[in-house]
């Protein structure tokens, strides 16, 4: 694994960790297919929303903060593989898609030259 590659797993183990001492759920990492891949499915028990999450990791000092990392095409295509992980993954297993609907959120890790990563979350942007 290169250097970019071993930064963004690092920043999506923090997400993760983030994520589930928020309350929810991870139910699955690094879901690929052919038209690309999500980084974190988890599940938010208190909304009853299945969400999908794009995880950004930058390094302090980088030329853009994490939370810019999300451009319109990017958010269109994590809709499409929304879509797809819905009826290829959740309704092979359950009747109905989520009660609390689907969700798309951006978690941002910046990773300070000094101290442990400040994370970011945005719910629901694309």
């Amino acid at each position: 694994m290169n250097e970019r590659g071993a930064l963004g797993r690092f920043g999506e183990d923090v997400a993760a960790r983030w994520l589930v001492a928020a309350g929810m759920t991870v139910l699955e990492r690094n879901w690929r297919c052919r038209a690309g891949e999500i980084d974190i499915v988890a599940r938010e028990a208190a909304a009853g929303a299945l969400v999908m999450c794009e995880v950004k990791t930058r390094r302090a000092g980088a030329y853009q903060h994490p939370m810019a990392g999300l451009t319109e095409r990017k958010a269109a295509r994590l809709r499409e593989l929304a879509q797809r992980w819905l009826s290829e993954r959740w309704l092979a297993h359950h009747a109905a898609p989520p009660a609390g609907g689907v969700r798309i959120d951006l978690v941002g890790v910046l990773l300070p030259d000094r101290g442990g990563p400040t994370v970011e979350h945005a719910r629901g942007v694309a």
